[in-house]
């Protein structure tokens, strides 16, 4: 393994934010097709209870099968038969002090965002012949993980009621994960599943009123968890494919923009807190959150929102915490939260006590336009963070869904990568 350089931490001065397009909070990361969504047929499916029974349902732990939800349409899949899945993962990812480990051995998550293909693949218009062979191009280009987006705005798949209340996700939308995570599997391919976005709560999707409500109020938040996340972890906690669960893409935008409700930290953080301990009663998985920037993982900034201090202090439990750090960076950040290719996790800000991967950056590199940053290759990049003692890096993206560029841009560097980590073993 190279040396990892260590340079001086850079003085930021905090002022307010201006956006560029890549990367904007204020425009989806998505296509033309994403963007036409709303427009789009969708399964997401309604319920036409009142509020006064959705509030009797969540605080009822002992319902009936008469008083639950009997919507056809939210059956379950029968079990799947792992005897029929040829895996060549090595094994379960775990975390032993900053290190991702495997079977004993330390494991760099060299890996890509591969946020959909459709948007909302799962439970929409998912295709499995894009995701088998993706899966296996990254695989052949030294990639071992990826982060998927599994809802990307609520519009399909999940079944939320106006009222907030989630009584889970359709039978279609647990057959598709069926396939991701068994594909997955087959391609060598470790996968980070976003459960949710900040696009859950814009405006501009036909749900967002519903996602409002349900993160505001705790018996709607335990909805989800109990409906929702829980037979999620149940179902694929027997995947080392779905090696973490991201709780969601970039809350910072539902905190700070108007169009996502401008949410409190206190109510988003009590659900991510509720959400971690769920997971990790009910499962292995590793839980991480995709903050879209520095400022909100960092107590340099303005406070760590994802610190097992102020998650249990939210919710009272041990098990809410996060495994793993994954913040995001965009060059319009270099002004006010620096550059973070040169420097290691804790010099860029992270407290130390975790793994750190840089959960998003832009595939074509940083092109040195903005005050703090320089000119670097997306294969530099690569290089660079691992050089530099992150634990995992994922280029946005490598199918190519915006401007920000694709596997062509990074995979030199990203097999570089893979050939440093050969070597060493």
């Amino acid at each position: 393994m190279n040396f990892r350089r260590i340079y001086a931490a850079i003085l930021i001065v905090m002022l307010s934010i201006s956006m560029c397009a890549c990367g904007n909070n204020n425009d989806t990361k998505t296509n033309d097709a994403a963007s036409a969504d709303s427009s789009q047929e969708s399964d997401t499916i309604q319920d036409d209870s009142t509020s006064e029974d959705l509030g009797s349902k969540g605080n009822n732990s002992e319902d009936t099968e008469e008083t639950k939800p009997q919507n056809p349409l939210l059956k379950m899949p029968e079990s799947i038969d792992f005897s029929a899945i040829n895996s060549i993962l090595p094994g379960r990812v775990t975390v032993e002090g900053t290190e991702f480990v495997v079977d004993g051995e330390n494991i760099y998550m060299n890996g890509s965002n591969v946020p959909w293909n459709n948007w909302n693949d799962f439970g929409g218009s998912f295709n499995k012949k894009f995701w088998n062979e993706h899966f296996a191009t990254l695989h052949e280009s030294g990639i071992n993980s990826v982060r998927v987006w599994i809802s990307c705005n609520g519009d399909a798949g999940m079944s939320i009621t106006k009222e907030g209340y989630v009584n889970g996700a359709s039978t279609k939308h647990w057959e598709h994960l069926d396939t991701l995570f068994t594909l997955a599997e087959e391609n060598g391919i470790y996968v980070m599943a976003t459960l949710m976005s900040f696009d859950h709560f814009k405006d501009s999707n036909n749900t967002y009123n519903s996602w409002r409500t349900m993160i505001q109020d705790e018996t709607l938040m335990d909805s989800y968890v109990e409906n929702y996340l829980i037979p999620f972890c149940e179902r694929y906690d027997d995947f080392n494919s779905l090696w973490s669960i991201d709780l969601c893409n970039e809350p910072d935008w539902i905190y700070e923009n108007s169009e996502c409700g401008k949410i409190s930290w206190e109510n988003i953080c009590k659900f991510f807190a509720k959400e971690a301990s769920a997971i990790h009663d009910n499962s292995d998985i590793l839980v991480t959150i995709g903050f879209g920037m520095i400022k909100y993982n960092s107590e340099i900034y303005s406070g760590n929102m994802g610190s097992d201090e102020y998650l249990q202090s939210l919710y009272a439990d041990e098990a809410a915490y996060l495994d793993f750090y994954s913040t995001h960076y965009y060059e319009w950040e270099a002004t006010w939260y620096g550059f973070p290719f040169d420097v290691t996790p804790t010099e860029f800000g992270l407290d130390g006590t975790k793994p750190c991967v840089l959960g998003e950056f832009p595939a074509v590199g940083m092109l040195g336009n903005v005050n703090g940053s320089k000119e670097m290759s997306a294969d530099d990049c690569y290089i660079n963070l691992y050089n530099n003692w992150w634990n995992g890096a994922f280029a946005w993206t490598s199918n190519g869904v915006d401007d920000c560029g694709s596997l062509e841009d990074f995979k030199t560097g990203a097999m570089e990568v893979y050939n440093m980590i050969y070597e060493v073993k």
